[in-house]
Parts: C-alpha cells; structure tokens; sequence
C-alpha cells in the first residue's frame, strides 16, 4: 500500500518551515492512546507503512488504528551529477510535515501497557522523537 495522494493542484511544491508547533491535531480524538511528536520533521510516506503494519501485526484486529497524517507534500530531487540550471527536479518522494504536539497514530481497545508497548516498537521506525500519551478526561 503506497501513501500518496490520489491527485493533486500542483505536482511540485516549495520546501515550506519546518518550526512552530502544532496548533490543530494535538489531542487524542478517536482513540485512548496516543503517540505524539516532540520534534518537527518531515515523515516519509514508507516510514508510516512500516509503522501500519508494525501495529497491525501485533494487534492481530484485536484493538483499532487511526493513522492520523497523510504525506501530501512533494519532494523533488533532480538526478545525480546533473549540472545546474535546467529547472525543478521531478518529484521523488511524499512526506507529510510534523510539527511539535501533532498525534501521529491513536489506538484503542487495547490495555495502557500493550498500547505503550506497540508505540515504542512503532517509534523506533519514525524519524524524531515521540511521546507516549491518553485521552485527557473531559
């Protein structure tokens, strides 16, 4: 299953800010647990399939998963020992930007203690550093 948008306004797009902190999917909504982002980054559209089917294989359709960012940004790189000039390169990747604060997956129907396990092995396949968090009590 390769993540990446169906169709899209413009195949190429600047390179953005990665700083600031999430001021929009910074709680856990669907589920009771959470991992949250404590840096900002870019996250591959494979570092979050193999992060699926980690948690898939250990919940076994015991518990439910929401994958909660979607890698809708284009990365362009132009090939090797191209000299400069000559335009954009084309597109070579999908990342999905994180800021600080974001919920990147939610799990529920689980025990406290599997979920915190399923996120630290899930944690060891992203690119920055997590932080196992529950639902707060309204």
């Amino acid at each position: 299953m390769v993540l990446m948008p169906k169709r899209v306004k413009y195949r190429k797009s600047q390179r953005g800010v990665r700083r600031g902190v999430a001021s929009r999917g910074n709680e856990v909504t669907f589920g009771e647990f959470g991992l949250k982002a404590l840096e900002n980054g870019w996250i591959k559209n494979n570092q979050i399939e193999a992060v699926r089917v980690i948690l898939a294989r250990q919940l076994r359709r015991g518990g439910r998963l929401w994958i909660r960012i979607f890698p809708d940004k284009s990365i362009t790189k132009k090939p090797a020992e191209v000299r400069m000039g000559k335009g954009k390169g084309e597109v070579d990747r999908w990342v999905c930007v994180v800021r600080r604060g974001r919920i990147l997956f939610e799990l529920s129907g689980v025990s406290k203690d599997f979920a915190r396990h399923c996120f630290r092995l899930a944690a060891y396949k992203l690119p920055i550093r997590t932080k196992f968090v529950t639902r707060r009590a309204y």
